[in-house]
């Protein structure tokens, strides 16, 4: 399993009963989380003293329940620096188990010694795409909804990297990549974090399971001939690691040869010593 366990804003310090206790900077949140099954004794008193808890409604979705908490502010990850705020649906704008690529994509982009070409699809409020620019990369960032591209300029601005080559695209991934495939665009480094399920401006339906490889295959498409590395992030439910190692060596590995390896991500538990389960990454490099 790959940890975040080098945070100084961010702590997971309790998990139990379907529900997280985290610490964001100075303050508390409780998230509701499916893979905490267990229901162990809820002792930390972070519980009762939260900031906030997002709580679950019997009909569906759910709402925040906030004591004192401000409609946003800032963590810190090494010189990185990202905007946080509580959203529908639970997040926060920022997933702390993805701080291990954030470092393994500064390492690797550090080390190359040329310059970088980074697509980074899916690509949310900017985790990713600041770690590739900070590294020194040129980074395109595609995501379909303006206001998380707004969001991942202001964490770019946030970080100190409004200077650097960062393209801003507001596109659907898909139909995007089909297009840098017309123009004979090409990418050293392929990162993405598709959705587990979705539906399109047109209705399309987007379900993981079924379209991913496709879509990966299409990914292939713009990598340049000497890529450096594809990373690939997946958070759907029973699609095991292997699963993502079995299309990356199929895609990847069978034309530009190299190696994947694909791991769970993982956020170490205060309270217990143990590790929280937050999704999988495959990794593939030449």
């Amino acid at each position: 399993m790959w940890l975040s366990d080098k945070w100084a804003d961010y702590e997971l310090l309790d998990c139990s009963g379907g529900e997280k206790l985290e610490r964001w900077g100075r303050y508390l949140l409780v998230r509701p989380d499916p893979q905490a099954i267990w229901d162990t004794p809820k002792t930390h008193p972070g519980w009762k003293n939260a900031h906030a808890r997002y709580a679950r409604s019997a009909s569906g979705g759910g709402k925040w329940e906030k004591s004192s908490l401000p409609e946003s502010w800032q963590v810190q990850y090494g010189r990185l620096t990202f905007n946080v705020k509580p959203m529908s649906f639970k997040h926060t704008g920022l997933f702390p188990e993805q701080a291990v690529n954030w470092d393994y994509i500064s390492r690797k982009i550090g080390a190359a010694g040329r310059p970088v070409s980074v697509l980074n699809l899916f690509a949310y409020t900017g985790g990713a795409t600041a770690a590739a620019a900070a590294a020194g990369a040129s980074v395109c960032h595609v995501d379909a909804a303006r206001g998380m591209v707004t969001w991942a300029r202001e964490n770019a601005k946030a970080s100190g990297l409004e200077g650097k080559p960062i393209r801003w695209i507001v596109d659907d991934c898909a139909k995007f990549l089909e297009k840098e495939i017309r123009r004979g665009r090409k990418y050293d480094v392929l990162i993405m974090d598709p959705p587990s399920y979705g539906r399109g401006p047109s209705g399309e339906v987007w379900k993981l399971e079924d379209d991913l490889f496709a879509f990966v295959k299409l990914c292939a498409g713009v990598l340049s001939a000497d890529p450096l590395f594809v990373l690939i992030n997946a958070y759907t439910t029973g699609l095991s690691p292997a699963t993502l190692t079995y299309i990356s060596e199929t895609i990847f590995s069978k034309r530009f040869g190299g190696r994947s390896d694909s791991s769970e991500l993982g956020l170490p538990v205060t309270e217990s010593g143990l590790i929280l389960p937050c999704g999988a990454t495959c990794r593939w490099e030449k």
